[in-house]
């Protein structure tokens, strides 16, 4: 088979393999992106793989980084441009189930794409566009399905993250499991508990951003590959509840930690730590805090102007959008122009600071700045007074004469 029209990530690249093949060596496109290419889909990191040694390739070109050079992988900088080029190479037995004990570098192509994990992703391409397809792997694109090259068993023997990688193929493209590649993860899943939790949640959230998660939820809870994910082990029956959730693509990671989180019953005192099992950020862990408190607030009723206000209009929108996969409808133009007519959007908005009150009154700083600044605050957005400083030193002068 051959591409009829060549990607211009290939055309940009093609000097590359032709300086390679110049000096007697084979070079060809591998991989992800030749998968792509054949699926109509955008091109991403354009990998190269050769029949030179890392060495050879450093004598070819003269800017490099050693980025894996152990492993046979080499960074070429071309003009703005930089490719991974990694020499052909067998790999010994992974007694970690993460990584080879030593690999070996060949000069055979075959001996090279016999070691990858799918069909669909040992694929190779010439320069001209000419698909090497040495196990099917065209047949499984056309079909839609995953298949482990060889012995299924092997290959997630040899890389247990493997397993959470077909299934993230599963929703990410839409296909289906091969049976003894399903067959295979289900006796192996155990060896998940082998693997880092940051290379887990990396496969784990491409899968609940795929256009098909449930295509890779439910073998993925079948399989009980969730018993080796944090946090999840007791959660099989609500997971089967989450993949009942409407299958149409969660637009955001924030959004889709939200929707898994709800859907499980976590406390929110609880988030915090169910996502720093996940070796999440805060920053992440902020968001999703926001977002499970705004989404309780939202199903149980309308907006409040105060949740307006301390959510955010990026927070509420994100909400509202989260409403479709619970059969409620979203009233995104209209939340949208109330947050906007909202008289002040963030504290700093407010025509008063902590400063201007202690002058005024003449106090020291304590817990009754904070209170009368909340206090001004929740009256200006509901619009009880106006956002003007005199107003609002007489409305605080107004409440502490009160006291």
């Amino acid at each position: 088979m051959k591409l009829e029209i060549i990607p211009d990530e290939f055309t940009k690249a093609a000097s590359v393999l032709q300086e390679i093949q110049a000096h007697g060596f084979e070079a060809y496109f591998v991989g992800g992106s030749v998968r792509d290419a054949l699926l109509n889909k955008p091109i991403h990191d354009v990998d190269i793989a050769t029949s030179a040694y890392p060495e050879e390739i450093k004598q070819i070109f003269h800017r490099t980084i050693d980025v894996g050079i152990d492993h046979g992988t080499v960074l070429v900088l071309v003009g703005e441009e930089q490719y991974e080029i990694t020499t052909f190479r067998t790999e010994s037995t992974y007694q970690d189930f993460r990584r080879p004990d030593t690999v070996t570098f060949v000069r055979s192509l075959k001996e090279d794409l016999k070691r990858r994990d799918f069909t669909i992703n040992a694929l190779a391409m010439d320069v001209d566009g000419k698909i090497i397809d040495l196990f099917d792997g065209i047949l499984d694109l056309e079909q839609k399905i995953i298949r482990a090259v060889g012995n299924p068993k092997e290959r997630f023997h040899e890389d247990a993250l493997r397993m959470m990688r077909g299934l993230r193929f599963a929703s990410q493209l839409d296909f289906t499991i091969e049976t003894n590649t399903l067959s295979a993860i289900e006796e192996f899943h155990p060896l998940l508990g082998k693997i880092s939790v940051e290379r887990i949640a990396v496969e784990f959230i491409k899968l609940l951003l795929g256009k098909n998660r449930r295509a890779a939820l439910l073998p993925f809870i079948e399989t009980e590959c969730y018993q080796y994910c944090p946090g999840l082990k007791k959660h099989g029956e609500a997971l089967f509840n989450f993949s009942d959730l409407s299958n149409r693509p969660i637009d955001a990671e924030n959004q889709a930690w939200t929707l898994l989180i709800h859907t499980i019953g976590l406390k929110e005192t609880d988030i915090r730590n169910f996502l720093k099992t996940w070796k999440q950020s805060n920053q992440m862990i902020q968001e999703v805090q926001l977002l499970i408190f705004g989404l309780n607030k939202r199903l149980s009723g309308d907006w409040q102007v105060m949740d307006l206000f301390n959510l955010g209009l990026d927070a509420v929108l994100s909400i509202e959008n989260l409403l479709y996969y619970y059969d409620q409808k979203s009233k995104i133009e209209e939340v949208k122009e109330r947050y906007l007519r909202l008289p002040i959007h963030n504290r700093k908005q407010l025509a008063i600071t902590g400063n201007d009150l202690l002058d005024y009154f003449d106090e020291k700083p304590g817990k009754w700045l904070g209170d009368m600044i909340e206090i001004l605050e929740i009256a200006v957005v509901n619009g009880q007074i106006t956002n003007n400083k005199e107003l609002l030193i007489a409305y605080a002068k107004n409440i502490i004469d009160k006291e």
